[in-house]
């Protein structure tokens, strides 16, 4: 054991496995609060991903590193690099032939000098023009080689990862075996393209021509997409330059890549991918930016390429598209780009994304993700914990009874149990009837001892909670308080008073019933009006729905009516309010008035008009007025639920 010796490095065996996970739970607290706060489910959930929930690193942030990372890209130097490369050095090349040249004597060497004084100022023609020369000077002979040689290994070895180290020597066999590797990648392409199994035709090419691939693909898919990145980066070199700069470029490319063969099998190459992999940038112009130095065809190639997966990355990472979740996020890109431990972020929040929805936190919808009943639970909750805050702690009367049967208020009386009954057990006479029946140390119990508390029959209530959603409810901060305020109470019923029957009535022009779900993700009615007789008119039918019931009808609302229904079921708005949308309003008021229900007013602001239609309404029905502030709002409607549940009647 003294012998062994340890080394430590970087994990790269996927995620850190000390990496916390992230908490689902709180996750859903943080997009309840944002929702309970007056935001929308689905801005909420983009905003605790783009965030990142507790503290971790979301999609804004590793948005941000790939734009810095694309910037500093488009500054990295000039594209037109591989000619500038070739024009100084077939100058080199040139001024050793003219020295060499001028030390020697005869017609042959003025006529070699004249040709070299004529050769045209194309970069790329002089190169094809001097293919024939026959050179004087060993050096000449050598810098002109180079600049065939450089280009063509650089455009094979940017094509072929594998191509790189292959290239460096001078080996003949070295070309053959390159062009029969790419003979069979087309004929492996061509048959991908015509819809043929190719399975077997994969594995055959990879075993026979695996050396030029030493990203090893798993499959015909994968070497597809590293192959037609590569292609399309290429193309959007030449689309990119200047039609000077390219026709230079690609008249030294066909002398690079000299053999015909060659020269085709790259083109077929080309022509495969695009056909196999469309919706790539092929086509895409890039301007690069600064005075950075000039890129040979692999380093601009290259850059492009990276500048066109960064623009997909973002993309991607912003979710703008319609129904995007993260698992369109190309995780492997990701770590190309921004590195393992961004890699490592996006796959978290994708699980995170898995989790909320295997956990049963949300649903999918018609219009995207919503909340499931489970996490609106948890929100009411939070919200009614809110309401209560502020209230006497441990108020009796608001216990869960969804185990209590028949049973309601006790009237401090017990009689004896009987089979059947589900009236809590009174503890100290049943304890007390066994010691009076056999006084000793020894206590039993038995039948006849028992005793339960006598209850009264527990009357339910019918509540309709009518909130007003027009857009001043947004403006002045009161919408946030609203949405708490509607899911306390809606929990509350839920959970303490299940006999209870609760609708949420919202209003705008139109009013409209909401279920939790739709309170969760409701947007404000930017279309003018205050229609609280729509709204009025909804809640009577809910109370005439359940006739034993308590009728409780609570308005918050913010402004005076300025909407009601006309005759053919369209609302008529105007402001200041016109006669005829109070009188319809009022009598509704009266409508439910007569069916014994009192309508409690929450009044948000101070507007004058609001307030003599409140005063006026409360004396009308006999309600009451409260004016809360909009924070203390969830306080005062639960609190006056709860009276008016004690002061029901029998």
């Amino acid at each position: 054991m003294t012998n062994n010796r340890f080394r430590y490095g970087a994990w790269r065996g996927g995620p850190d496995p000390l990496a916390p996970p992230y908490d689902v739970r709180a996750a859903v607290d943080q997009v309840g609060a944002e929702v309970l706060a007056g935001g929308s489910l689905r801005d909420a959930l983009r905003d605790m991903l783009r965030r990142g929930p507790d503290g971790g690193r979301g999609l804004d942030e590793l948005a941000a590193r790939a734009r810095r990372m694309r910037r500093e890209a488009l500054r990295r130097g000039n594209l037109d690099g591989a000619v500038t490369k070739a024009r100084a050095q077939l100058d080199q090349a040139l001024a050793a032939e003219r020295e060499e040249l001028a030390g020697r004597d005869g017609d042959d060497a003025r006529f070699a000098e004249a040709m070299l004084d004529n050769l045209p100022r194309s970069t790329a023609k002089a190169v094809e023009e001097l293919s024939g020369y026959n050179w004087a000077s060993d050096e000449a002979r050598q810098l002109y080689q180079q600049i065939l040689d450089g280009l063509r290994n650089e455009v094979l070895g940017q094509r072929f990862e594998g191509l790189k180290d292959a290239l460096q020597g001078a080996d003949p066999r070295t070309g053959e075996a390159i062009r029969e590797m790419l003979h069979d990648l087309n004929g492996l392409l061509d048959k991908q393209a015509r819809g043929e199994d190719t399975e077997q035709a994969f594995r055959d090419f990879m075993a026979k021509h695996g050396e030029f691939f030493p990203e090893n693909p798993e499959s015909i898919d994968e070497l597809i997409d590293a192959l037609a990145r590569r292609a399309a980066a290429a193309e959007r070199l030449m689309r990119s330059l200047t039609p000077q700069q390219r026709e230079e470029l690609a008249g030294l490319m066909q002398q690079a890549l000299g053999n015909a063969d060659l020269a085709g099998e790259m083109a077929a190459l080309s022509a495969n991918l695009r056909t196999l992999r469309p919706d790539l940038n092929w086509d895409r112009r890039e301007r690069m930016q600064g005075n950075g130095p000039d890129l040979g065809y692999g380093d601009a190639a290259n850059a492009l390429g990276e500048l066109s997966e960064l623009d997909d990355l973002l993309d991607q990472l912003g979710q703008e598209h319609p129904g995007a979740t993260l698992d369109d996020i190309d995780v492997e890109a990701v770590q190309r780009q921004l590195g393992r431990a961004a890699a490592d972020d996006v796959r978290r929040l994708q699980e995170l994304e898995r989790e909320l929805r295997r956990q049963g936190w949300l649903a999918r919808g018609d219009d995207g993700p919503t909340l499931s009943p489970k996490a609106l639970r948890r929100l009411g909750n939070t919200a009614l914990k809110r309401a209560f805050s502020e209230l006497e702690a441990g108020r009796r009367g608001q216990h869960d009874v969804r185990s209590a049967g028949a049973a309601g208020e006790a009237t401090g009386a017990s009689r004896p149990w009987e089979f059947g009954d589900e009236q809590p057990l009174d503890v100290v006479r049943t304890v007390g009837n066994a010691v009076k029946r056999a006084p000793g140390s020894t206590v039993t119990l038995q039948v006849e001892d028992f005793e339960v508390v006598e209850t009264e029959n527990r009357a339910s209530a019918a509540v309709a909670l009518c909130v007003d959603l027009s857009v001043s409810m947004v403006l002045d901060g009161r919408w946030g308080p609203m949405k708490q305020t509607a899911l306390a109470l809606s929990h509350l019923v839920a959970t303490k008073f299940p006999q209870d029957a609760l609708q949420i009535i919202g209003f705008g022009r139109y009013a409209m019933p909401l279920t939790q779900n739709e309170l969760a993700g409701v947007e404000p009615d930017y279309a003018k009006g205050t229609n609280l007789q729509h709204a009025l008119r909804i809640a009577g039918r809910h109370l005439r729905k359940h006739p034993g019931a308590e009728p409780v009808v609570l308005v918050v609302t913010d402004g005076e009516p300025t909407s009601h229904l006309l005759d053919d079921g369209e609302a008529f708005f105007d402001w200041p309010p016109r006669r005829e949308t109070i009188e319809a309003t009022i009598a509704e008021v009266d409508e439910i008035t007569r069916y014994g229900a009192t309508i409690n007013l929450f009044m948000l602001g101070d507007d004058p008009g609001l307030r003599r239609f409140i005063d006026a309404v409360a004396r009308r029905c006999g309600g009451r007025v409260f004016t809360p502030e909009a924070e203390d709002l969830g306080r005062y409607v639960v609190s006056d639920y709860m009276r008016a549940r004690r002061g029901r009647r029998g």
